[in-house]
Parts: structure tokens; sequence; C-alpha cells
């Protein structure tokens, strides 16, 4: 059973860790990368299932040549080579998850993708905010019923519509929506996840990040405006591939997962109660107290009553009507101001 809605529907934050390319074409590395990643706090890991042939087309002509970024000078074909996961890989990679207690989840690029993961037992899908277009593949993907989780990097409004309009079409409304910034790595600047609590309003279904940034803020600031699911790549230290230089270690994820669940503890609410300790700290808020003797017939003034620590009187907001009438009863110096004492005021 895949746990995503129940982990969300439970006010938890689910945590993917996508390997991607970071298994630097060593199966031995994948199953390693899927043991961390459990122990590091992931709830799911995630591959991507495509071949170059899939994906794109062997051309040597401009279109298909990477001009700056991360990999400039990369032909299409070669990088989508080099970063892809056999797919005799997988069923490895799914047992591992399995043993280990994570969720597997893949990324389709194609019809056949689909196909080769249902016969796998897959129990949900991922698209790419680069396939997000794509909206027969993700048509095709919805139609097998099973949680749709998108990420929308380079989506506008109507571009995400037609994607969750694709699921609904095919009879399903498990659909999870991922803020996301298609830059390797992503500038902050450039992530605009003010967009989080639009989505969820806009869209009607829950969102989270796919996060490209550096460290864990991006995740901190997604999870304190609203997101319940953070997707980051991981890798092995030392392990170099195409999506090593923008994904975290292992201990950096094991930050990242506490600080996003610390992030969603502090920004609980809206909750007006008191906790435990500071209903023990209220006797140090301010109150009324006798600051000078006072005596039957004595005025009172902001010379003998005043607010101070602690809170063992009645609040200040009082004094304003004490001031100019004269006590009933006596008050000595260090006394509470009691609700009694002002009552009696004449």
């Amino acid at each position: 059973m895949f746990h995503i809605f129940d982990k969300i529907n439970n006010g938890g934050i689910y945590v993917i860790a996508e390997m991607s390319a970071n298994h630097g074409g060593s199966l031995d590395t994948a199953l390693q990368i899927v043991r961390e990643a459990a122990k590091a706090g992931a709830d799911c890991v995630k591959i991507q299932t495509y071949t170059a042939d899939s994906i794109t087309i062997d051309c040597d002509n401009e279109y298909f040549k990477i001009k700056g970024g991360l990999w400039d000078g990369y032909k299409l074909h070669d990088l989508y080579k080099e970063a892809g996961t056999p797919y005799e890989w997988h069923k490895a990679i799914k047992d591992e998850c399995e043993k280990c207690g994570v969720d597997f989840l893949s990324t389709p690029f194609d019809p056949d993708a689909v196909d080769f993961l249902e016969d796998l037992g897959v129990e949900a899908y991922k698209i790419a905010s680069f396939e997000l277009n794509d909206v027969p593949l993700i048509e095709y993907a919805a139609s097998k019923g099973k949680p749709m989780i998108m990420s929308c990097g380079m989506a506008s409004p109507e571009d995400i519509q037609d994607a969750v309009d694709a699921c609904r079409r095919a009879g399903n409304d498990k659909i999870v929506l991922l803020k996301c910034c298609s830059e390797y790595p992503a500038n902050w600047e450039d992530m605009h996840l003010g967009n989080i609590p639009d989505m969820k309003k806009r869209f009607g279904v829950p969102v989270g990040l796919s996060d490209h940034s550096f460290g864990s803020i991006g995740a901190v600031v997604a999870v304190s405006l609203g997101a319940r699911v953070i997707e980051k790549h991981v890798k092995i230290d030392g392990v170099e591939s195409a999506d090593s230089a923008f994904s975290m270690t292992m201990d950096e994820f094991a930050n990242m997962v506490q600080d996003a669940n610390n992030a969603l503890a502090i920004a609980k609410g809206p909750d007006y109660s008191l906790s435990k300790k500071e209903q023990e700290s209220t006797v140090f808020r301010r109150s009324l107290f006798a600051v000078k003797d006072i005596n039957p017939g004595d005025e009172i003034t902001a010379e003998n009553v005043r607010s101070i620590r602690p809170g063992n009187g009645i609040r200040p907001k009082y004094l304003k009507q004490m001031i100019g009438k004269k006590a009933k009863s006596a008050l000595k110096f260090g006394q509470p101001v009691t609700q009694e004492f002002l009552d009696e005021l004449e």
C-alpha cells in the first residue's frame, strides 16, 4: 500500500528521496541509496523509468544539444543514456524498498514505461515537470487508478489545470501537485513558494515541493506555507553523476527531514491555547500590587499602586479606574491588589 495520503491525512509530511542518476551506473550504489535514505527518514525512494530512445532521439542537430547550465555541451541522447536507471534494476530496487519499509515510486516517460511499471506492481506514479504538458501520458498513467504525483516546474496555472483535468477525465482524483523550480540548482529568489497556498486553493488537492535548491531552507519554508510532501535528490557522498552537483548527502537529507518536521510543529495553528509551560509562566506576568502601605481612607495613586511582576494581582487594565478612589480596607506594601479590594473602592 502506498502511504502518501495516510501520511498527509494524519497531519504528517511525506518525504521522497529522489535517486535519479545518483546510482552512478552501479546497482550496488542504487541499493545503498535505498537503505541509507530509509535510515535518514525517507517515506519513499523514487527512480525514473526511461531509456534514451524513449525520452528523445539520437540526433546531432542543434535542437538536441544542451547549451549552458549544469549539462552544457551534452547531447540529450547521451545525457539520458548516462543517467538512466536500467529496467533490469527496477525489481531489485523495488524489493529493497519493501525490505527497508519505504514506498517505491518511479517516473514513467512514455506509455511503455507505464506498462512496464504496471507489470512490476507499482502503487503510484510520478510525473516530471518536463512531462507535465504531455497530457496523453498523464491520462494514460492516471487511468491505472493509482496516486498521481505531478511536479509543476515551468507550468502556468493553465498547464497545471490541464494535467489535473487529464487525471480526472481518467476517473482519478488521487492527485498531489509539487511546486517546483526547474533550475539545477534552483535559486531561492526564483522558487516562488508563495504559490503553494494558492495552488492548494486553486486546484483543491494536496501540494508539496520538489526541491532543487541547496540545503533545507526550501523545505522549511514550503512546509510553513502548507506543503505536505517534500521531494529531494539524494546521493552517496563521493559518487559522481549527472545529478550529484545539486543533490543532498544522506547526512544533509536526514537533517532536512528533521528540519521539515520541526517546521511543521512550529507552523501549527491557529491555536491560542497556552501550553503547559506557558500556563506555568503566567505567574510572572504583570499585575497590580501595592508598592506602599495603603490604609483605609487613603487615595489610590500611581505612587501606591503599580503594574509590576509577578502576576498574582488583578490585571493592569484596572489601574485607571482605581486612581483617585479611596481604599476601604488596608493593603500592605508588596501585597497584590485583589478583585475584592477593587470592588470595595469608594
